[in-house]
């Protein structure tokens, strides 16, 4: 019979739990608006263009976040300047600043061998080699993610559904992408090192969808999208421990899991609502505008 409690004997344990779950729970708040607008591969993106400025930071000796702070927010700013012009879409320019900077990255990796191993912290994630250093910057990030949000909800909603009217009701669209994009740089940079590169796309975006299965109001998935990504991480975490497995893989695969609950309460009442007649559907087929305006 397995010690349940085993796990929390352990200070370095309980470090990298906290830090998981902030992670979670931010990744999982900034995700809505990512899942929403339909810019889902913009964490993706971004998490790779950070993996080349952290490589950068380390190669020319200055400071991990410092180094790939700079390097994601120029990134953020550069996709969301080039992602403006009509000619040229997000997608393409965040597949061409991204991947260049990946493959920067791994260029100097491949010609400055030393550190190769560091950095598959980055790459897959190191919950458990968490610093207080790391957790206090990431709470801070948190912090600071929730407060933009709140004082900006209003015109954040309105930019997600009707990004081209919102400006002439007063929305500065361009600002609010250009803060939004910072933000969400310095939410990959403060989770980079417990998540890895390859599981902060995967963080971002389940916990929205998870959530958008289950609930058309927007503030519901928002608050539901934050619950379950913290949930996600902290019981992936605890399983990972009995498992003896990748903390970062077992996280995302449980959240996979919550996905597949979600996907089958939402069939199941969808078959629900079908069968109770014909005066259920306009509500159950108006999703966006009860989205947008709840």
């Amino acid at each position: 019979m397995p010690n349940w409690g085993e796990p929390f004997e352990y200070e370095f344990f309980i470090r990298g739990l906290e830090a998981a779950t902030l992670a979670g729970i931010l990744c999982g708040m900034l995700g809505v608006y990512i899942v929403l607008r339909g810019m889902s591969y913009i964490g993706h993106g971004l998490s790779h263009a950070v993996f080349g400025g952290a490589v950068v930071s380390f190669v020319i000796g200055i400071n991990f976040y410092i180094g790939a702070g700079l390097w994601g927010f120029a990134s953020a700013i550069l996709i969301n300047l080039t992602a403006r012009k009509r000619t040229i879409g997000a997608d393409a320019a965040i597949g061409i600043i991204t991947t260049a900077s990946f493959a920067l990255g791994v260029l100097l990796i491949s010609r400055y061998r030393s550190f190769t191993t560091s950095f598959e912290a980055a790459l897959f994630g190191s919950i458990l080699g968490v610093t207080d250093r790391d957790l206090i910057i990431l709470l801070c990030v948190t912090l600071i993610t929730a407060a933009f949000i709140f004082f900006a909800y209003k015109q954040l909603l309105f930019n997600t559904f009707d990004p081209e009217v919102a400006p002439f009701y007063g929305v500065r669209t361009g600002v609010l992408d250009t803060i939004f994009a910072l933000v969400l740089a310095a939410a990959i940079i403060a989770s980079m090192r417990i998540l890895g590169v390859t599981l902060i796309a995967a963080a971002i975006v389940i916990p929205p969808i998870s959530a958008r299965m289950m609930t058309n109001s927007f503030s519901k998935i928002l608050i539901l999208s934050t619950v379950i990504g913290g949930a996600n991480a902290f019981i992936g975490l605890y399983i990972s421990y009995f498992l003896n497995a990748s903390p970062g893989a077992t996280i995302v695969l449980f959240g996979a899991g919550v996905f597949c609950v979600a996907l089958a309460y939402s069939t199941l009442r969808e078959r629900v609502m079908g069968i109770r007649g014909h005066a259920s559907e306009p509500a159950a087929s108006s999703v966006d505008a009860q989205v947008a305006y709840d």
